[in-house]
Formats: structure tokens, C-alpha cells, sequence
């Protein structure tokens, strides 16, 4: 099947003009006229834009510059070339309308081959430019999508990473979307950004990950831990960082700093580098609070899980000691939330 004609508009305020020029590209395009500058811009208006305009320069009213000005203004029409046929062919005429946007210039009278020839130039020329936009939107919607993918694939390994060292800890492994969860929540309320507090929730996911490398015995002891114990405990921040690693990657760098710094205490008595209030980031601040709440609301072979109102209660006794008082206000003010995913993440996994 043949491809539909490519379409042309002439433009000239000369009748005789637009015979000579419907003529010659009659044979080989679909040709439509308009007589002045208002009529073109109303004729490429009502449908789809011819593929190429040939327009004159000299015409009453609006002049063929005003016209291409307009035509190069439009989103609608930006694409479509415009030749100027006419009879001012001096330097600065051609340079002007080349300023607006023109493709090319025609000089009067027109010989046919040259027309032909340009307009046929033109037409495969902005074929040529439609196809690798084309392409090149092609290209980059594959791009997103592969980078769309690469980011969930990345974050689902987080999330797995992190759930497998829970499970060695606790048995159902909730515990990591607990916190994560109570960590975008209050991260929000003190001001993050959606994105933010989506970058500090996968970050959380990994706090605890330097569990893998304590042993068993130690981390499944039914009963209370040994002081020697806790020492040896007390080393899963500085693997976890280890796990983690330096890496340019923003959440990665985030839960290293989250991994290193969540149990550093408010006083300066936390571990390992018994930093004190505002020394401690503000991630490893955050995640430090929310990880306390659940330990508190959440049964361990140890003891049995708090109630609500009870660990709430703890957590403000907690301000100015363990836990930095202006997080505890903010946290304590979005309570209801915070049930919320305790209760959404009691029973099964999101």
C-alpha cells in the first residue's frame, strides 16, 4: 500500500503565484492554499499540519515573517518547515527569516526543479528528524523502565537483606518493617521530604544487618545476657557498617550511618563511640527512638511485649536521657499513626 501524499501549504497573497507553485507540486503532493497570513494560521489550526509550508514574505495585514514567528511559537506546528518564497533575497532578509525558525528561502520567480527539489529535501529531512525523536523517545522510555527496574530490584534487596536479619533474631522478622515504617512516619513529621523519608524507611530496614555476624548462642540466649555478653553484642554496629560498606549509592550511605550510629544515646552513654546529643545523626537519632518502641511492643524470648500506652509512656521518661527530646515531642504527637502500622504489621508482612 502507498504511503498517503505528503501535504503542502502554499501561502502568497498572488493568485498567479499560488497557480504557478500548486503546478508544479500538484503532481506529487497534496496541495492546499490559503491567501494571507491570518487564513494559513486558521487553516493549520483546524487539522493536522500540512508536513511543509512554502510561504510568502510580502503580504498585507501579517507578513510572512509574523506568520513563521507564530508557526515556530506553536508546539502544534514548531516542526513543520517553513521555505520562504520570495522576492527579497538580500543578507539580512534571508538571515532574519533563518532567526525565525525558516528552513530555507526561494527566491522569485520560482524555477520548478529548484522547488521541487527543496521542498522534496525538506520533507525527508524533517521525516528524518521525526524518526529519531522517535527513537530517541523510544530509547529513553526503555532507559526509565531499566532504571525503574534496577531501583525496585535494589530496594527489594534491602528489604530482603534486612528481613534475613531479623530472621535470625526474631522469629517472624516483622520487626524490620515495624521500625522502618515508625522511621518514614516520624522522619515525615519533623519535616522530610516524601522522598526523604522513603530513602531513611529502606535505610532502617538495615540497622541491625551486623547481627549476622554474632553467634547464635549469644543472640538466641533465652535468657538475660552476661556482660561479657553485651560486649559481644554490642559489635553489630561496627559490622553492620562493615557489612554495608562505603558506597556512593545515598541509601546505602544512609543505613551505614543508620547501622553505626542507632544505639548511640542522647547522654553520651551509648556505644559504639558514646556520641552525645546532636553529635549523633539525625538518621541514626530517629531510628534509635523507633527501635526502642518496638523493642518494647514486641514479645522476645526474654519478656513479653509492652503495652502500647506503656511503651509510649516509657519513651517520654526517656527524653533528654536515651533519646533526643524533640524527636520524643514529635513521635509522642503522631501516635496514632504509629499504632497504626504497629497494627498493620502485627500479623503479616506489606
Amino acid at each position: 500500500m502507498n504511503s498517503p501524499a505528503k501535504s503542502v501549504l502554499v501561502v502568497d497573497d498572488t493568485p498567479e503565484n499560488i497557480d504557478i507553485l500548486k503546478g508544479i507540486l500538484s503532481p506529487y503532493f497534496t496541495v492546499k492554499v490559503a491567501s494571507n497570513g491570518r487564513m494559513a494560521l486558521k487553516a493549520v489550526a483546524k487539522g493536522t499540519p500540512p508536513d511543509l509550508i512554502l510561504l510568502d514574505v510580502m503580504m498585507p495585514d501579517m507578513d510572512g515573517y509574523e506568520v513563521c514567528r507564530l508557526l515556530k511559537a506553536d508546539p502544534q506546528t514548531r516542526q513543520v518547515p517553513v521555505i520562504f518564497v520570495t522576492a527579497k533575497s538580500s543578507v539580512e532578509d534571508e538571515t532574519h527569516g533563518f532567526s525565525l525558525g525558516a528552513a530555507d528561502y526561494i527566491v522569485k520567480p520560482v524555477s520548478p526543479p529548484v522547488v521541487l527539489a527543496r521542498v522534496r529535501t525538506h520533507l525527508a529531512l524533517a521525516d528524518r528528524s521525526r524518526h529519531l525523536e522517535d527513537l530517541v523517545q523510544e530509547r529513553t522510555e526503555k532507559l526509565q523502565r531499566r532504571t525503574q527496574e534496577l531501583e525496585e530490584t535494589r530496594l527489594e534487596i534491602i528489604r530482603r537483606l534486612g528481613r534475613a536479619g531479623e530472621f535470625r533474631d526474631y522469629e517472624t522478622g516483622l520487626h524490620v518493617f515495624r521500625l522502618s515504617h515508625y522511621a518514614k512516619t516520624l522522619s515525615k513529621h519533623i519535616g522530610y521530604t516524601d522522598f526523604e523519608a522513603e530513602e531513611l524507611m529502606y535505610a532502617a530496614m538495615l540497622h541491625d544487618i551486623g547481627k549476622i555476624g554474632l553467634p547464635d548462642s549469644i543472640l538466641l540466649k533465652p535468657d538475660r545476657l552476661t556482660p561479657e555478653e553485651r560486649d559481644v553484642v554490642k559489635t553489630h554496629c561496627e559490622i553492620g557498617a562493615e557489612i554495608i560498606g562505603d558506597h556512593p549509592c545515598g541509601i546505602l550511605q544512609l543505613a551505614r550511618t543508620v547501622a553505626l550510629t542507632h544505639h548511640e544515646r542522647w547522654d553520651g552513654t551509648g556505644y559504639p563511640h558514646a556520641l552525645k546529643g546532636e553529635e549523633i545523626p539525625l538518621p541514626g537519632r530517629i531510628t534509635a527512638l523507633v527501635d526502642v518502641f518496638d523493642a518494647l511492643t514486641s514479645e522476645r524470648p526474654y519478656k513479653l511485649a509492652w503495652d502500647f500506652d506503656e511503651a509510649m509512656d516509657y519513651i517520654r521518661d526517656e527524653a533528654g536521657h536515651s533519646l533526643d527530646p524533640s524527636l520524643v515531642e514529635r513521635f509522642l504527637a503522631v501516635r496514632d499513626e504509629v499504632r497504626e502500622v504497629m497494627l498493620a504489621f502485627t500479623d503479616a508482612v506489606h
